[in-house]
């Protein structure tokens, strides 16, 4: 489901402008008139996104971004601010009081809807690693993170030498991170056993969309580079450049001509989100690594599993949004082991856990129930978008060809078992159980398949096959130890 956004704004019209926009994009949309009441639907309820004005009849727009910003309830509600006049003094003022991004009240739906997306997405990554190094905290496994402020690196690429050194030299005495020029060739290079910039500020290129994009995908693949900060600098009207630019991963935008000092304000907000990122993944690696991840196949184990479950339920609850549970056995596993040995079975259990992981979202949960069986957890999933992962996982599982010891090599299938909860259903226990016997039922049917837990929210017309998925095509031999 779409995301929540909450529109401040005393002028009607503005509210109404942006909310069609919004809507018609299907995100659910708030309004209120008060910088009062703004701040107590941000505390009360979830919100994903607010968007402010200039100004509030009681207060001033950067002063109610300050206050949310101070306020731990809503330090991490990403809030968009709205100019009057797109200056650059006022630029400086939105970004210094906290705003994560700002536009001109004169903007292109392409670029709202661009900026839109890029902001809730970068909450919801941020909100997932909250939720996960929070986990661990309650479970007892891990500490709260330190706060460093070590200045950091930055990387400037630019279309030409030329423009990276003004660059460099625009940033001199307003930033106190690293500064250093490279090359597009010498950022493709960056290996992870290598210390790599936290920051690049990229040139969009004049050799068509180019060059940049090109290389900020690049970036963004790589693990060396994948989650440093990424800001792209562009032309004038350039709408589906920077839209385009938004969705392949950059995390800000600035145009040709920018102040020096908003660059230095967005590389102080970008390193330091990337900072206490980093941090929250080494926290929850470190912490959870010996006492929830199964030593066998590196996955989340059993407690971590329903832990993580029960959160993701109350999360659920308090949204409206709904969730899938996938209940995932191998087939026939039992032959693997008696026909090639328990080491052998051991090689099958790692590679169909890299398997799932693999063809699985970064925020979906992966765990290792016992045995031959693994849980899979999909945060906010419609059932159609539910039952194609569960199909595409059978499919490429099925395809996977498993090297054993010998040098031989054995081929594995998984029967899954899928279960929706929501809002209205989503007591963990009762939903493993309902996802176990749709397990079941896609073994006692012919197993290599996907079978849905019937529920009153069933929306989708589950066919002939009554809410089983089988798949086309010759299947190889099953390999499983439980019971049809």
């Amino acid at each position: 489901m779409a995301g929540r956004i909450l529109i401040a704004d005393d002028v009607a019209t503005n509210r109404i402008v942006l909310k069609v926009k919004l809507a018609a994009a299907q995100y659910r949309v708030s309004q209120c008139d008060s910088a009062a009441r703004a701040r107590s639907m941000a505390r009360a309820e979830e919100i994903d996104l607010m968007i402010l004005p200039p100004s509030l009849p009681d207060m001033d727009g950067a002063a109610l971004c300050r206050q949310l910003k101070s306020d731990p309830v809503t330090a991490a509600l990403p809030i968009l601010m709205l100019l009057d006049h797109n200056q650059s003094a006022h630029r400086l003022a939105a970004l210094s009081a906290g705003a994560d991004e700002v536009m001109s009240y004169h903007f292109s739906e392409t670029c709202l809807l661009a900026r839109v997306r890029s902001l809730l997405r970068a909450h919801d990554t941020d909100r997932e690693l909250r939720g996960r190094d929070m986990t661990a905290r309650e479970m007892g496994f891990a500490e709260a993170a330190p706060v460093l402020h070590r200045p950091g690196r930055v990387a400037l690429i630019g279309a030409s030498p030329e423009q990276a050194v003004g660059w460099k030299s625009g940033l001199r005495g307003l930033s106190t991170h690293g500064i250093s020029l490279m090359g597009r060739s010498e950022a493709m290079q960056l290996s992870p056993d290598q210390p790599a910039p936290d920051a690049f500020v990229l040139a969009t290129g004049h050799t068509g969309l180019n060059d940049g994009l090109r290389l900020l995908s690049e970036l963004r693949s790589r693990p060396a580079t994948r989650h440093a900060a990424i800001l792209m600098v562009h032309g004038a009207d350039a709408d589906e450049l920077q839209a385009t630019a938004l969705d392949i991963g950059a995390n800000a935008l600035l145009e040709e001509g920018f102040d020096p000092a908003e660059l230095a304000l967005r590389l102080d907000r970008q390193i330091r989100r990337k900072r206490d990122n980093d941090i929250l993944r080494n926290s929850v690696e470190s912490g959870l690594r010996m006492a929830t991840i199964d030593p066998l196949t590196g996955l989340f184990n059993r407690r971590y599993g329903n832990h993580h479950l029960a959160r993701l339920a109350e999360r659920a609850a308090r949204n409206q949004r709904s969730f899938a549970v996938l209940m995932i056995d191998i087939d026939r596993f039992k032959t693997v082991n008696d026909t090639h040995g328990h080491s052998a079975g051991d090689i099958v259990l790692a590679a169909v856990a890299r398997g799932l992981q693999d063809n699985l979202r970064a925020v979906d949960l992966v765990a290792r129930y016992g045995g031959e069986e693994f849980v899979v957890a999909l945060p906010d999933a419609t059932l159609p978008d539910a039952r194609l992962a569960a199909e595409r996982l059978c499919r490429r599982i099925a395809a996977l060809p498993i090297a054993l010891p010998d040098g031989g090599q054995v081929r594995v299938t998984i029967s899954l078992g899928l279960a929706m909860g929501s809002a209205e259903n989503g007591e963990v226990d009762a939903l493993l159980a309902r996802a176990d016997a749709a397990l079941y039922r896609a073994k006692s049917e012919g197993r290599n398949r996907v079978c849905i837990a019937p529920t009153a929210r069933l929306t989708e017309p589950a066919g002939p096959d009554q809410g089983c998925a089988p798949l086309r095509g010759p299947l190889r031999s099953d390999r499983s130890s439980r019971s049809a």
